[in-house]
């Protein structure tokens, strides 16, 4: 289910003011990209993390949702970026793929730390 773990608004947010104007328009065609954006952000991070958030966001997984949240649209912005990177200044794409990598990566790690705590007790 498409934007279970986080916002449209967050990750367009994070790929920047300069990310292509078109894609973001919730409608038709880009409605579907970006469903399928989030389907597929979702999907790998409960992979990635060996636990299904989607249906424990409300409960089991409410004190880190936040965190959930932060790696999911970084996910998605670094595919919104990816979409089309001629709008952006020289080097702006970079350095947003850059820090979106890196709450992605940080987030993750942290998520299956805490996932395996969890599992563990």
């Amino acid at each position: 289910m498409s934007w279970t773990l986080c916002t449209s608004g967050a990750a367009v947010a994070k790929a920047g003011t300069h990310v292509n104007s078109t894609i973001i328009l919730y409608a038709g065609d880009n409605k579907t990209i970006m469903d399928a954006w989030s389907d597929e952000a979702e999907g790998s991070i409960c992979a990635e993390c060996h636990s299904d958030f989607i249906t424990g966001i409300a409960t089991t997984f409410l004190a880190i949702s936040g965190s959930i949240a932060d790696v999911c649209s970084s996910k998605i912005a670094k595919k919104l970026i990816a979409y089309d990177t001629t709008g952006y200044l020289s080097r702006e794409a970079d350095m947003l793929m850059n820090i979106n990598d890196d709450i992605e990566s940080k987030g993750l790690a942290v998520l299956k730390q805490k996932e395996k705590q969890r599992l563990s007790t």
